[in-house]
């Protein structure tokens, strides 16, 4: 058990749509909380307002509504130190910058972006560090005197950390094991901006201090800037109040070659975000899993095993599982490839074992949306308990069950023609006035019929399975042909067969 309360954050800027990678980060920072305990904290990083994008953050809150993971405190769900949202804690970030300066650990920059793009053509691969910035218009380069009287006129500054020279930045990561820096590699990143926004460097300290969190899990794409954070926490807190930390393994293309991107999704056929977006500045639009007829549960699970395993063979696994077995010492170090098809595996499996009334709401609005009103509840998941194995993705019900309660568009006729004669036609024609005799509509009782009047007309049951199949779904599809046959019931099954015997006949 954890000596203090663990305490963990999810910490997205509200910039686009939240992809799968995302969203592992949160399950894996969820299930961790949750392992011991926890809370779990979704905090909003929005100070670079440049690339504020309207309705990303409701978006974030309705990717992670569907998949189940709450937060135990966000700006939409209050708590003990708000605001959640950066924008709304500017004012806290100054005096932590200012002490910075005090203390010698950051300074005063001046220099206009065209003095830097300028520096940037001069110098191949410029980096704003111990290297260059004596020849830069900074607190460094210039006296206290011109230093204050720069400051006296508003000259437009921003405040950066001042990197050490030659100094072995160090910390143990979850994962990783123990990870080293030198000093000298990392530029002097900005901490204020000249709007008096915090970066990302300073604010992720600050609020992970205020905040009292416990554990930070994140991206391995922020490694880099690890040097930075560490050496924050030195000069603000003490190292002893930072943080653990683990770096994720980065969800990689199918062949296992870079970082999944969005652009991949499409080259390949596939959704790599969680819900649907389109991008208010270029409509830009994107199908998210949801959409594509995933389930919560699947989409979850499938994340939770991308890169973490419990040491057996299991592959399903239920949130109260993830909950129990999730360990940080179980996440690989390497990348995870991600795989489209064992995506749509765990979709089916999850549609075969949920019962049907998990299912009802969500297939019956894909019914819906294609023109079918559905009427009867008990007959619609009567229908779907007999279609749901058949099914990978949430609208494959539509397509394998849609015939239940409509005629089917097209008749594949071509598949009864050639094998079809008089004597087929006759028994068709029988079956009918057999069917309108029928006292018990069941399926036993119907398939009964059939054989026996097969028998007495010398054709082989099997070779009438594949026309009647045809008659009543419109395709060699479906699931048994006597229980489509008892659930549209006795006219409409008799309406179905005349209805392909005219187009037989023609």
């Amino acid at each position: 058990m954890m000596d203090k309360k663990v305490r963990v954050r999810f910490a997205p800027s509200p910039t686009g749509g939240l992809h799968l990678g995302g969203v592992r980060t949160v399950l894996f920072n969820y299930l961790f909380a949750k392992h011991f305990g926890g809370d779990f904290i979704l905090r909003i990083e929005d100070t670079d307002q440049t690339r504020f994008v309207e309705g990303a953050e409701d978006y974030i809150f309705e990717c992670l509504k569907w998949c189940g993971l709450t937060p135990d405190e966000s700006p939409l769900h209050g708590g003990p130190y708000a605001p959640y949202r950066q924008s709304e804690r500017k004012e806290i970030y100054r005096q932590y910058a200012e002490q910075l300066l005090k203390d010698g650990h950051a300074y005063y920059a001046f220099d206009t972006p065209e003095e830097l793009d300028a520096k940037r053509k001069e110098i191949p691969n410029f980096q704003y560090n111990h290297q260059h910035r004596l020849a830069l218009r900074n607190s460094v380069s210039l006296t206290e005197t011109e230093t204050a009287k720069l400051l006296e006129k508003n000259v437009p500054y921003v405040i950066r950390i001042k990197m050490p020279d030659n100094e072995e930045v160090r910390f143990t990561d979850m994962i990783r094991g123990e990870v080293n820096f030198h000093s000298s590699q990392t530029d002097d990143k900005v901490l204020l901006k000249a709007d008096g926004m915090p970066t990302y460097h300073l604010a992720v300290v600050v609020d992970d201090y205020l905040m009292k969190i416990t554990h930070a899990f994140r991206g391995e794409e922020w490694l880099p800037s690890a040097p930075v954070h560490v050496l924050l926490w030195k000069y603000l807190f003490g190292l002893e109040n930072m943080p653990h930390w683990a770096h994720l393994p980065l969800i990689l293309k199918p062949d296992g070659n870079g970082k999944l991107s969005k652009r991949d999704g499409d080259r390949l056929g596939f959704p790599v975000f969680a819900m649907n977006w389109t991008d208010p500045r270029t409509n830009d639009f994107a199908q998210g899993f949801r959409e594509r007829g995933f389930l919560p549960e699947a989409f979850v699970n499938m994340l939770a095993v991308l890169g973490w395993n419990d040491g057996s063979e299991q592959e399903i696994f239920t949130m109260t599982e993830l909950i129990q077995k999730f360990s940080m010492d179980r996440v690989h170090k390497g990348g995870a490839k991600f795989d489209y098809e064992k995506a749509k595996w765990f979709n089916h499996e999850w549609i075969k074992r949920l019962p049907v009334s998990s299912l009802l709401l969500p297939v019956k609005r894909l019914f819906e949306e294609q023109g079918i009103a559905i009427d009867d509840e008990e007959m619609f998941a009567k229908v779907l308990e007999l279609v749901k194995d058949r099914c990978t993705l949430l609208p494959d019900f539509v397509q394998q069950a849609s015939f239940f309660f409509k005629l089917p568009e097209t008749i594949d006729i071509a598949s009864i023609k050639p094998k079809w004669d008089d004597k087929k036609n006759q028994f068709f024609m029988e079956l009918i006035r057999a069917y309108e005799l029928t006292t018990l509509w069941q399926h036993d009782e119907l398939e009964k019929e059939l054989k026996e009047m097969a028998a007495a007309h010398q054709i082989k049951s099997g070779e009438l399975m594949a026309p009647f199949r045809i008659m009543l779904v419109g395709g060699k599809f479906g699931p048994g042909v006597f229980d489509i046959a008892e659930i549209i019931g006795r006219e409409e099954t008799i309406a179905r067969i005349k209805h392909t015997l005219q187009l037989v006949n023609l």
